[in-house]
């Protein structure tokens, strides 16, 4: 009855044609964006309090989303940080924990023409192959799956995409990702050519957007500069902020594709930071950043857009970096694979009834490429109110057992390990159980 009263104001030809492409678009599942920054502290945002950083398109995005303020990511280092967004699994099970090789105090000329690093490179690279990762699920669904930006796994093949701008040469900083990181910084070009060709193909997509930006060189162009040269009297925190503005902006340039190739409504739009930021430049970022077990180093706030399908709203519940795979293959109808410990943050009840998040973190380079445990420096849990961080004395001989009512104090100024024991002895089993080396 609603198609014929339909058919009977634009037309019959017309409405048997809207039919057609409603229910191909509903026989089609949905493209993937993946929007991941790069060391952006979680407050430095518009939607997110930021007094002056400027980010209007993730602010328009977050108007438009469904967005958890409280999420973090697994853990606080660049390489093992994507590699468990890609997977879903913490770094104890995909065994990518550390950025780089053991280097046994060698200089970078020395580690250039060594060739046990080497074969440690190529066989920390190899651990990926081994792995479920999304573009390799989405596969079986019929996506095709473009890499670009920060990947640190070679050849971008290697996670399972079907195309990217990542070759695997492993030339000056390509540990990071070579040619990736073109995007952002010089060119968005290649997701434009990417998109047009997928939807031209009828061929559902997934994207990994995760440019090198806000990371260092701080070296925003004069525009995006100029709006914080009287914000602050640090020039440190004035070429941060432009980075970051610099950063929504290709968010922005990306976002508008969608929207001119008409394929927003028919897009999940996902963002996520791989680890967090510290502005003061005398902070020591081993401490309070990147590195860290602190919320400056894990605390990212996560969104994600499916226009008509996701009512937006701000979710108090606790998100994880984990929970991005397994969220992604729900909604294009997969089951998530067996190792992924995150959840589906579009079930309601599921993020209702989660009781806590984990998270590690490890040293930049590995002690035992093989062996998570021997590089691990902390280990931490998220419970409610509660945040314990517990150190590995191993590493951290140093460090002591901490304990801080999170939602009271984000900034982690007060340790209550000694207050509250009880607390400490109930969050440290808990965190026993998850560990599974």
């Amino acid at each position: 009855m609603l198609f014929l009263v339909f058919a009977k104001r634009i037309g019959v030809c017309a409405a048997v044609a809207w039919l057609l492409t409603a229910s191909a678009s509903a026989a089609t599942p949905p493209n993937i964006v993946l929007i991941i920054s790069d060391d952006q502290g979680w407050t430095d945002y518009g939607f997110m309090g930021h007094p002056y950083i400027r980010t209007p398109h993730l602010d328009a995005l977050a108007k438009q989303s469904i967005v958890f303020p409280r999420g973090y990511s697994c853990t606080s280092l660049c390489c093992p940080s994507l590699a468990s967004i890609i997977t879903g699994q913490a770094p104890h099970r995909t065994q990518i924990c550390n950025n780089d090789p053991p280097k046994q105090g060698m200089t970078a000329k020395e580690l250039a023409g060594d060739a046990r690093y080497a074969a440690d490179r190529k066989r920390m690279i190899g651990k990926m192959d081994l792995l479920a990762t999304l573009p390799r699920m989405l596969a079986t669904k019929g996506y095709v799956s473009f890499q670009t930006g920060k990947w640190w796994q070679g050849n971008f093949a290697t996670g399972g995409f079907t195309a990217g701008m990542s070759t695997g040469v492993m030339a000056k900083g390509g540990r990071h990702g070579d040619a990736g990181l073109d995007i952002g910084r010089k060119t968005m070009q290649p997701i434009f050519d990417f998109i047009d060709t997928a939807a031209k193909d009828q061929k559902p997509f997934f994207v990994w957007y995760a440019p090198m930006l806000p990371h260092q060189p701080h070296n925003p162009a004069e525009k995006y500069l100029a709006p914080y040269r009287d914000k602050t009297q640090s020039a440190f925190e004035q070429k941060y902020a432009g980075n970051v503005e610099w950063f929504d902006d290709t968010c922005g340039q990306l976002l508008k594709h969608l929207e001119t190739a008409k394929l927003a409504d028919h897009t999940i739009v996902m963002t996520v930071t791989d680890n967090g930021w510290i502005q003061d430049p005398n902070a020591n970022r081993f401490v309070r950043s990147k590195l860290s077990p602190y919320d400056a180093g894990h605390r990212t706030p996560i969104m994600i857009r499916r226009p008509g399908r996701i009512k937006p709203a701000k979710s108090a519940a606790l998100a994880s970096s984990l929970d991005i795979a397994p969220t992604v293959l729900a909604a294009v109808g997969l089951k998530p694979h067996p190792d992924m410990s995150g959840l589906n943050l579009l079930d309601a009840v599921a993020v209702k009834n989660r009781t806590a998040i984990f998270g590690e973190d490890y040293a930049h380079d590995a002690v035992d490429i093989d062996s998570p445990a021997r590089s691990l420096r902390f280990r931490w849990i998220i419970d409610g109110d509660w945040k314990l961080i517990v150190p590995n004395v191993k590493l951290e001989p140093n460090a002591a057992v901490e304990l801080y009512r999170i939602t009271a104090d984000p900034f982690e100024k007060t340790n209550l390990a000694e207050k509250e024991p009880e607390q400490v002895k109930r969050l440290t089993k808990a965190l026993d159980v998850e560990w599974t080396p």
